[in-house]
């Protein structure tokens, strides 16, 4: 893995050639992580420049994260053009495309005692957030304390374990949260992919450069999915187990890659 702006004098022309799809995570890789994933917010910066890149007719820009469709939609307010993936692509609206799954009636009773379950066995954990996300359901640990975590984590297990066992649900982790989702094999990979096919074909086979910008263990599937086709960005400290090709540091690099992205394509017009 290499950092990006290394390697930035080649990418430049590459980027500068062809029409952009860019796919972006939001915690983490739009604006930084927080306590709660409430107080989660972009820099306005970064909020200016996705404007400016949605109303380029050479870029094309999506949002996929873990978070509800409506969450993710709100921390966009003011801004169009966009395509908005919710609970890891179950949920997706953008311009001329809606897209929610059907989910069966084992699954919505599996998630709603496995919901009450939790609320009463981890009520002594001080600092657990469980987030219903509707089509999925989050447990975030980041506030607990270390010494509990292990208990929480306990807890979260025993209570999914005959669900998972029974093909009706599947667990994720990400950082500091555990996920609990529909045991369908559609993931953040599944829905770039299905999203970059829908936008060629509306292109009518022109070539698209697809760009996934990530900093979780949900965006390996889509960096896999990019792996040979597209530029894969992931956000922190590099790791060898990654997908990704590049690396940026922090948001704040994610902010600069997306402003010099906007400055080649105003040079192009």
């Amino acid at each position: 893995m290499v950092h990006l702006f290394k390697k930035w004098d080649k990418l430049k022309n590459k980027l500068k050639k062809k029409f952009l799809f860019i796919f972006l995570d939001f915690d983490g890789t739009l604006a930084p992580i927080t306590k709660t994933p409430v107080k989660a917010d972009m820099p306005e910066e970064t909020r200016k420049i996705l404007q400016g890149l949605s109303k380029k007719s050479s870029c094309k820009i999506a949002v996929i994260s873990g978070r509800s469709l409506e969450d993710v939609k709100n921390k966009f307010t003011g801004l169009s053009n966009i395509i908005y993936s919710g609970n890891h692509g179950l949920e997706i609206e953008g311009p001329k495309i809606k897209f929610s799954p059907l989910i069966s009636s084992g699954y919505k009773s599996a998630i709603k005692a496995i919901k009450n379950t939790l609320q009463n066995k981890l009520l002594p954990i001080k600092g657990i957030l469980l987030e219903d996300k509707g089509f999925s359901l989050s447990l975030h640990y980041r506030l607990v304390d270390d010494k509990q975590v292990a208990l929480a984590k306990t807890i979260f297990h025993e209570t999914v374990i005959k669900y998972v066992g029974g093909g009706r649900i599947k667990v994720r982790a990400g950082k500091k949260v555990l996920e609990v989702r529909p045991a369908s094999e559609w993931d953040k990979g599944k829905v770039v992919l299905w999203l970059l096919a829908r936008q060629k074909f509306a292109k009518d086979g022109s070539k698209i450069l697809p760009i996934y910008i990530g900093d979780d263990l949900t965006d390996e599937d889509a960096f896999k999915a990019f792996k040979r086709i597209g530029i894969t960005v992931f956000v922190g400290r590099p790791v060898r187990s990654s997908n990704a090709k590049y690396y940026l540091e922090d948001t704040s690099e994610v902010t600069k890659l997306l402003r010099h992205i906007l400055e080649i394509h105003s040079e192009n017009e």
